[in-house]
C-alpha cells in the first residue's frame, strides 16, 4: 500500500486529511494545556478561598506535573495499539471531568486531588506528536511535529489572558467575583469534552484510515515480527538520552514559566501585571520558536542525515544552558529580558529539535518512544520544582531567623529577597545541568541502515512515490 503521508505542511488545504488532522490535533493540544494551567491566573483567589498554605500551593504545582508523567508513559503504548484518534477522544472527554470538578472543590485536599488528575491531560502532547508523525512524511515531520506542539503549548500561556476574560464574562452575567474562577474552570472542562467529539468525528488515525478498519481490511497487517514490545523500547539507550534531553528542555521551560512571575517581581521590583506580561510574551514565542527547532532539524537531516538532526539538537540545547546560566546572574532588567528572550527561543527550539529525532528512533513504536520521551519533560519539571522549592524554603527560614524582632513587613521583604537569591542559584545549577545534557546528546547514534533509509526518504524518486 502506497503511503499518503503529506510531504508539505499546507496549512490552508483543509481537504487534505493530514492538514485537517494537524489543525484539530493542535487545537486539542492547545485546549488541554489551556485547561491544565487554567487555574494559575486564579491562584491568589484559590489560596484565599480554600485557605491554602504556601506548602500546599507548591504541592499543587508539583502534583499537576506528576500526574502527567504516568499518563504520558501509558498513552504512547495505547496509541500504538488503538491509534491516536480514539486515545485523544477519550483523553479529552475523561480529562474534562477533573477540570470541571476543580471548579467545585471546597477543601485543599479536594483541590490537590483535582490538580493531580488534571495533569493527565498533559499526555495530549504525546498523542499530538504520534498523530502528526503518522500523517507527515520524513522530510517534513520535524516541522509538523514542532509546529503542532508549539501552537498547542501556547495554551499554557494564553490562559493568562483567556481565563480572566472568561471570568470577567461570567461576572458580567451576575456571578460573584469570588466564584468567577470556579465557573471559568467548569467552562474550560466543557470545551475540552466537546473537542473530544470533534476529534472522534473529523480525524482518522492515518491518511489511509483508522487502525481498526485497516486491520480488518488487511491493509494494516500486524504480525509478531511487526510488534515491538514496550520492554524492547525501554532497552534502547537513545530513548533514555532523549528522555533526559526533554527533561532539560520542556521540563525546564515549565519550571521557569511557573516561577518567573515571582522571580521578576522580587529581583527587579516589577509590578505583578508587568511581570505577568513578560512571562506571557515568553509563552507566546511558542508560535514560531518550536517550529524553528523542527525546521532546522529537518534541514540538518537533509544535509547530514540523522546525525545532522542530533548535531543541531546538541547545539541548541547547549545554547539554552548557557542562556539560563547568564540569566541567573543578571542584575539589569534590560539585560535580563534580552537573556530571557534568548533562553525562551533556545529552549523551545530544543523541544522542537527533540521531536525531529524521536520519529526515527523506532518507526514501529513511535507511540511508545514519544510517550517515554514526553514523560521526561514532566520528570524534569518535577525535579526542578523540588530543587527550587527546597532552596527557597531553606533561604526563607534563614531570613526569618536573621530578622527576628523586626516588623512583619520587614521579615516578609527579607524572605522575598532570600527566595529570589535561592531561585537565582537554582537557575544557575539547572543551566549547568542543561549544558552537560547538550554535550551528552552527541552520544545518540544511528545504524548505517537507519541512515540510508533516512537518505532515501529525501530522494526525488521516493518523494514522487509518496506524493502519488
Amino acid at each position: 500500500m502506497k503511503s499518503s503521508k503529506a510531504t508539505t505542511l499546507s496549512l490552508f488545504n483543509f481537504k487534505n486529511i493530514s492538514t485537517r488532522t494537524f489543525w484539530i490535533t493542535s487545537i486539542s493540544f492547545f485546549l488541554c494545556f489551556f485547561a491544565w494551567f487554567g487555574i494559575v491566573p486564579f491562584m491568589p483567589d484559590v489560596v484565599k478561598d480554600l485557605g491554602l498554605t504556601p506548602d500546599q500551593k507548591w504541592n499543587s504545582i508539583i502534583l499537576a506535573v506528576s500526574g502527567t508523567i504516568f499518563a504520558r508513559l501509558l498513552i504512547g503504548k495505547l496509541c500504538d495499539k488503538y491509534g491516536p484518534r480514539l486515545c485523544y477522544t477519550w483523553l479529552l472527554m475523561l480529562g474534562a471531568i477533573p477540570v470541571v470538578l476543580c471548579g467545585l472543590v471546597q477543601t485543599p485536599t479536594q483541590f490537590l486531588v483535582c490538580r493531580l488528575f488534571i495533569g493527565f491531560i498533559g499526555a495530549s502532547f504525546v498523542i499530538t506528536q504520534v498523530h502528526t508523525s503518522l500523517m507527515f512524511a520524513p522530510n517534513i515531520v520535524g516541522t509538523a511535529n514542532a509546529t503542532s506542539a508549539g501552537w498547542g503549548n501556547l495554551g499554557g500561556g494564553a490562559n493568562r489572558l483567556g481565563m480572566p476574560l472568561i471570568a470577567g464574562a461570567v461576572v458580567a452575567f451576575g456571578v460573584a467575583d469570588g466564584d468567577a474562577w470556579r465557573y471559568a474552570m467548569v467552562i474550560a472542562g466543557v470545551v475540552c469534552f466537546l473537542m473530544g467529539l470533534v476529534y472522534f468525528f473529523f480525524t482518522t488515525d492515518t491518511p489511509e484510515g483508522n487502525f481498526k478498519a485497516l486491520k480488518a481490511s488487511g491493509d494494516m497487517v500486524v504480525t509478531k515480527k511487526d510488534q515491538i514490545g514496550f520492554l524492547e523500547v525501554l532497552k534502547d539507550y537513545r530513548v533514555w538520552i532523549l528522555f533526559v534531553i526533554y527533561a532539560a528542555s520542556f521540563g525546564i521551560e515549565l519550571t521557569v514559566y511557573g516561577t518567573m512571575d515571582d522571580y521578576l517581581q522580587n529581583t527587579f521590583q516589577l509590578e505583578r501585571v508587568t511581570a505577568g506580561n513578560i512571562v506571557l510574551s515568553f509563552a507566546l514565542m511558542n508560535i514560531f520558536a518550536r517550529t524553528l527547532g523542527g525546521f532546522f532539524g529537518d534541514k540538518f537531516g537533509k544535509l547530514k542525515g540523522l546525525r545532522g538532526r542530533v548535531l543541531f539538537l546538541s547545539f541548541i540545547l547547549t545554547l539554552q544552558g548557557v542562556m539560563l546560566i547568564f540569566f541567573s546572574s543578571a542584575t539589569s532588567l534590560i539585560f535580563g529580558i534580552v537573556l530571557l528572550i534568548l533562553f525562551s527561543l533556545s529552549v523551545q527550539m530544543a523541544e522542537g529539535a527533540t521531536f525531529s529525532v524521536v520519529p526515527f528512533i523506532n518507526k514501529k513504536a513511535i507511540g511508545s518512544v514519544s510517550g517515554i520521551v514526553g514523560a521526561g519533560g514532566n520528570v524534569g519539571a518535577f525535579l526542578a520544582a523540588m530543587l527550587l522549592k527546597s532552596k527557597s524554603a531553606v533561604a526563607e527560614k534563614a531570613a526569618i531567623a536573621a530578622n527576628q524582632g523586626l516588623s512583619e513587613e520587614a521579615v516578609k521583604a527579607a524572605q522575598s529577597v532570600a527566595s529570589s537569591g535561592a531561585v537565582s542559584s537554582g537557575y544557575f545549577l539547572i543551566g549547568f545541568v542543561v549544558l552537560v545534557t547538550g554535550v551528552t546528546a552527541l552520544a545518540i547514534k544511528f545504524s548505517t541502515e537507519e541512515e540510508q533509509e533516512e537518505a532515501l526518504s529525501f530522494s526525488p524518486v521516493n518523494m514522487d512515490k509518496l506524493m502519488s
